[in-house]
């Protein structure tokens, strides 16, 4: 198991940003994934709370692990829903000591302050934020100067609240630089630009098995979908055969049955005396 002092920190985030290194970020939920992720060298991972585990904190080895509390799901905290700060206090401390390194938030600014004065670092979201999209649509948000300016005083109030960074979805690159070059926080892209400090995708993009719609800024670096559908045709197939080999008494075979002594057996039939 990594030990945590050999994963990235917080403050070797913002170094990174810093120094202009561009961060990559993938959004994982299986084991597998995280492991891959570890071993390409990805820098950061986003896991919701509903996949996160100890194992999958071993899994992801040397990567920094933001948890997803995604508002009103449920904290997996003695049942509770996220819906309060002491909901969500609760919840990142429980994560916390699983290995979370840091969480993602997009409830209220006073809930995320709340969090923020508790030195829980904190990723909130701007932009086409999906738990609230009935206020903008499916669509890219900021490609208008009054939408842009919005985006631009949402940043600075959750900086201001002490957030860590923050989610930018869907805004145009020339607007994903300008807000990256001019707040403190860390602002993970994912469909903004090279501009952004880090580039996020989801692995399910990223590896070509997504299920329906697939945003204009994912990129597939392997058909998994075909794969995937191949083997579902295998089990099928080996599925057919097992059912065959028991209709036809080819299975079991001798070899995976258990073996009894005859003299066993007959003393054994002669005191159940039927």
């Amino acid at each position: 198991m990594v030990h945590k002092n050999t994963r990235p920190t917080v403050a070797d985030i913002r170094l990174m940003k810093a120094r202009g290194q561009k961060i990559s970020m993938l959004y994982v939920t299986t084991l597998e994934e995280a492991a891959a992720a570890d071993a390409a060298g990805i820098h950061m991972l986003s896991i919701e709370g509903r996949f996160f585990s100890p194992a999958m904190r071993e899994a992801a080895g040397h990567c920094f692990v933001q948890v997803g509390l995604p508002f009103g799901s449920s904290g997996t905290v003695e049942g509770s829903r996220l819906v309060t700060a002491e909901d969500y206090l609760r919840a990142a401390f429980h994560f916390a000591a699983m290995g979370g390194d840091c969480f993602y938030c997009a409830a209220s600014y006073d809930i995320q302050k709340v969090l923020c004065d508790n030195r829980v670092p904190i990723v909130a979201h701007v932009g086409l934020v999906p738990t609230h999209i009935t206020w903008t649509g499916f669509r890219a948000v900021g490609k208008t100067a009054s939408e842009a300016l919005m985006i631009w005083r949402q940043v600075k109030q959750l900086e201001s609240v002490g957030c860590f960074g923050a989610e930018l979805e869907v805004v145009p690159d020339r607007v994903g630089e300008f807000i990256s070059r001019n707040t403190s926080m860390i602002m993970l892209g994912m469909g903004a630009g090279p501009g952004a400090d880090a580039q996020y995708l989801f692995a399910e993009d990223v590896l070509g098995h997504t299920e329906g719609h697939k945003p204009r800024h994912a990129k597939t670096y392997r058909n998994f979908a075909a794969e995937y559908a191949r083997l579902q045709q295998e089990r099928i197939a080996a599925f057919k055969e097992f059912v065959t080999d028991v209709d036809a008494g080819a299975y079991p075979a001798p070899h995976h049955n258990v073996a009894m002594q005859e003299s066993e057996y007959v003393a054994f039939v002669e005191q159940v005396k039927l």
